[in-house]
């Protein structure tokens, strides 16, 4: 078996660019296989063929069976790979990390363990928001006050542009059937959100349970950063689509929302975002494919080598 330092690296060359990417692809009641260099979706009406690596993540749902070569290839491809709910709407599981540098992850664990720097993050998030926004100074309590101030003002105004009735966030966890269209429209994009998230969060290597708005989950960084884009694009997605008819909401607000992201490349944006937000300014991230030893002073040692008492 080889060590982490000696497992095969990627080509970058090789990789379709994150940005070209479609954001995500949902499956449901089928078998995920491989056939050369593409998955197969196999259904009851016949075998779908897509390429690997022009996804982004893989969103697989309810009924799905996949086989080990075709989760190999998705992890050569440099796929996210994320088990949710029926209508995308519980996570429950994800895949491995696509970088080989702890850079990010020891960047996010410095900036969330000191008090100050954690509320710095967080209020360069609420910026990224809310462009334009003076959030220096803020408290938590009053940022918090900004973002539902400004979310609910945004409800309104997505309801007022379409047409779309409007009568409160209500929604029953694990129920997505039970909120009127608007809502059920919401609740899936805001799903979708989690699973594009948890990807990028997974790919870059940070950790998802290190979150500066979010707290006490597992998943508070990727709830942090899926709420960046939410009054941008997830609300006026959902607004759209029940405008045009309230039928199939869920699907439809997938379908509307990938096509939105990939419109925008909003996976590209998503992990310079995480970038910006945890490293200091000017830092190049390098992905360094190597193993190294902590000593007393600071400084790493080169790994894989055997170091005697002295030297």
């Amino acid at each position: 078996m080889s060590t982490p330092g000696k497992r095969a690296a990627l080509n970058p060359s090789e990789l379709t660019r994150v940005s070209d990417r479609s954001s995500f692809v949902y499956l449901e009641r089928c078998t995920v296989h491989r056939e050369s260099n593409a998955l197969t979706a196999e259904d009851g009406e016949g075998v779908r063929h897509i390429p690997s690596a022009t996804i982004g993540t893989l969103l697989l749902g309810p009924g799905t069976r996949v086989t080990h070569q075709a989760m190999a290839l998705l992890g050569d491809s440099g796929a996210g790979v994320v088990w949710v709910g029926e209508h995308g709407v519980r996570y429950y599981s994800g895949g491995r990390a696509l970088t080989r540098s702890s850079a990010l992850v020891q960047a996010q664990a410095t900036a969330w363990a000191n008090k100050r720097t954690r509320l710095d993050v967080a209020r360069s998030m609420y910026q990224l928001r809310f462009p334009g926004e003076n959030v220096e100074g803020k408290s938590r309590r009053q940022l918090l006050g900004l973002e539902g101030d400004r979310v609910k003002a945004s409800y309104r105004e997505q309801s007022a542009r379409t047409g779309v009735p409007w009568r409160g966030r209500r929604f029953t966890p694990g129920d997505f059937d039970s909120g009127d269209a608007p809502n059920q429209a919401i609740t899936a994009a805001a799903q979708c959100f989690y699973g594009i998230a948890q990807s990028v969060v997974a790919a870059l290597g940070c950790t998802p349970g290190l979150g500066f708005v979010h707290s006490g989950h597992e998943q508070s960084f990727v709830l942090d950063i899926a709420d960046l884009y939410k009054v941008e694009v997830a609300i006026p997605v959902a607004f759209d689509v029940v405008a045009e008819s309230d039928d199939e909401v869920g699907a439809r607000t997938r379908r509307a929302l990938r096509d939105r992201i990939h419109e925008l490349g909003l996976l590209d944006r998503c992990v310079s975002d995480v970038k910006r937000l945890l490293l200091p300014p000017g830092t190049e991230f390098e992905e360094a494919d190597q193993v190294g030893l902590q000593t007393d002073e600071g400084v790493d040692v080169v790994g894989g080598r055997n170091y005697g008492v002295v030297w």
